[in-house]
């Protein structure tokens, strides 16, 4: 044995030898090493799954009126505070969604030739579902590039981008103009119909062979094993036929919406439509908006059920499952050893009606400037860690008052730890997670992609504009009947009679509407794309973001004053993204969009 490990180690000093001599060849493998190694050619979508474009944690949402953080140096407050250009765009999408869609190009060009199987029956359903997926994740990939650099040009055209359904090679040329945006939504379309027609509507276990599809039983599929395999719930997790119908409502909204509605001629009406068939899956239609919902992220028992890709019943979509404390490390408030580094905004705690469901603004509502968090819609103490709320394993209360001298929770009082605007997060987190660095115990942690929640906001938005608040079109529920459910699960109390005052009202029940998306969806990354793709004026994008100070009187009552914490520094054509000026610096034929 002594004799074989000297030897083993000699002999790689012999071979290197020859290195001085003649260059190693170097290990490159080419595109066709793919054909008898499917593991290789698996990687090549893997990569596109790694360059998902979801975000785990608040993010735009920084550069909206619902937050603030207390990092200075955050790419998305020096976006929102005038430092917003074409070199320096955090939300830009182009090279990871670009390079995404190269591997799938890759892969769909080469996806026939692999041996996916010996079986040939197997081999046809791997690379139908292996093609299904690269087609579905091409058409989000273009989807996102549309929502981070779509947008009119000075021309008076509105353009999308470069539509790559080719492998880009050496000899590619480059310098391309970009197609319009109507064409890429046309695109994203046309891959999602190849998507369906090749994807199960879910990956599940079938029992008997009558569950074999009608296609794959002509071919001679007999075996329950076979496709199970192949299309079983070993794969949950994985895109399917259902993420592909909720992934064309949110295209189909956002082509609609007045940023995108003169250049796309995209209605409402098929925005509704295509929402209403991912929530007429459900057995009970609008009935079964899922009761817990809205608080997704700390339902333990649901989270500590997933197993096997399976999801809870919100979630049409979801990231793997880790056990972590990052966002709690992030978010916490500093007396439970956090950073605090997402501020709820003033505007946004404005925006939580009273529990009666009116809007604090309202004479109805009851709201006292005084006792401000009294009475409230239950969601904003679901959402929002306020003044003498409390927080973390031993429900701390957290004092952001003036009037707390003890620790470093109060307003402005560290900077870089505590809270700028009087809030801290509670969405997201989970209240059992202490990142106390002697305890530094975690707990399991998902990001969800695709809520059916946001597909029955969808649905409300675009019914509402089609067909009135009380219209149904083709369908057996209307805008009304969707925010009603969304807003007893809320747990707004009597009868809701704010919402029985409006539903006659389209205007009324636009903002509406608006503002429960802006509360049910807040820090998920999506108030920021809303508020542009609405065209909001621009003095709403550059609303002062504010925050609550909160001091108490020498008679012991506390005093609350609201605060100005951040102005922005929107231009009016930041409604849409730049191309990046890197690239308009090489490719001439690039054209950018107004303003940029």
């Amino acid at each position: 044995m002594r004799n074989i490990l000297k030897l083993l180690v000699l002999i790689p000093l012999l071979v290197a030898c020859s290195d001085y001599f003649e260059p190693a060849i170097e290990n490159n493998r080419s595109i066709d090493a793919m054909y008898q190694e499917p593991a290789f050619a698996q990687g090549l979508l893997g990569s596109a799954y790694i360059l998902l474009p979801y975000q785990n944690a608040p993010a735009t949402d920084l550069a909206s009126d619902d937050a603030v953080t207390n990092d200075f140096n955050n790419a998305y407050l020096r976006m929102a505070t005038g430092s917003w250009t074409a070199s320096t765009d955090a939300q830009s999408r182009w090279s990871g969604c670009r390079a995404a869609i190269q591997y799938l190009n890759l892969f769909l060009q080469n996806s026939d030739k692999v041996a996916w199987a010996k079986d040939p029956n197997r081999k046809t359903m791997y690379n139908d579902r292996f093609k299904g997926e690269a087609y579905a994740l091409r058409a989000l990939q273009l989807f996102t590039l549309l929502k981070a650099h779509g947008g009119w040009t000075s021309s008076g055209q509105l353009l999308g981008v470069p539509i790559d359904t080719i492998p880009q090679t050496t000899s590619t040329n480059f310098n391309v103009p970009r197609n319009t945006f109507k064409e890429c939504v046309q695109q994203i379309y046309k891959d999602m119909s190849r998507a369906m027609a090749l994807l199960p509507l879910d990956y599940t276990d079938i029992a008997n062979a009558s569950g074999i599809p009608a296609k794959y039983q002509t071919m001679g599929v007999t075996k329950i094993t076979d496709y199970n395999d192949v299309f079983g719930n070993i794969m949950r997790g994985r895109i399917t036929g259902r993420i592909v119908e909720a992934i064309k409502s949110q295209v189909a909204l956002y082509a609609a919406s007045p940023a995108f509605s003169a250049g796309t001629n995209a209605s409402y009406a098929d925005a509704a439509d295509y929402a209403a068939v991912v929530i007429d899956r459900l057995p009970n239609k609008v009935n079964d908006l899922p009761a817990n919902g809205n608080t997704w992220y700390t339902n333990t028992s649901d989270i500590d059920a997933i197993a096997s890709g399976s999801n809870p019943s919100e979630i049409i979509w979801r990231s793997d499952v880790g056990s972590n404390l990052d966002l709690e490390k992030d978010n916490f408030p500093p007396s439970l050893f956090g950073k605090g580094r997402v501020n709820p905004s003033q505007n946004l705690v404005d925006a939580f009606p009273a529990l009666n469901g009116y809007p604090i603004s309202d004479s109805n509502s009851g709201y006292a400037a005084t006792n401000p968090y009294a009475n409230r819609d239950p969601r904003l103490a679901k959402y929002i860690v306020v003044n003498e709320g409390t927080q973390g394993p031993s429900s701390t209360k957290i004092i952001s008052g003036t009037y707390n001298t003890s620790n470093n929770d109060v307003l402005n009082k560290q900077s870089g730890a505590s809270t700028r605007t009087g809030y801290y997060l509670r969405k997201l987190l989970r209240a059992d997670c202490n990142p106390d660095p002697s305890k530094n115990t975690g707990q399991k942690h998902y990001t969800a992609r695709i809520r059916y929640t946001e597909i029955f906001l969808n649905y409300a938005e675009a019914a509402n504009e089609a067909y009135g608040p009380t219209g149904t079109g083709s369908h057996s529920y209307s805008a009304y009947d969707v925010i009603k459910k969304i807003r007893q699960r809320a747990g707004i109390t009597g009868g809701d009679a704010y919402l029985e005052s409006i539903k006659s009202d389209k205007a009324k029940m636009r903002d509406l509407i608006r503002n429960e998306r802006r509360i049910e969806m807040c820090f998920e990354n999506q108030r920021f794309y809303d508020l542009r793709r609405w065209k909001v004026p621009t003095a709403n994008l550059n609303e002062t973001v504010k925050g609550m100070q909160v001091d108490k009187l020498s008679d012991g009552t506390l005093k609350y004053t609201p605060i100005n914490v951040e102005a922005r520094n929107y231009k009016d054509y930041m409604y849409f993204g730049p191309i990046p000026y890197s690239e308009i610096r090489k490719f001439n034929s690039l054209e950018q969009n107004a303003g940029w």
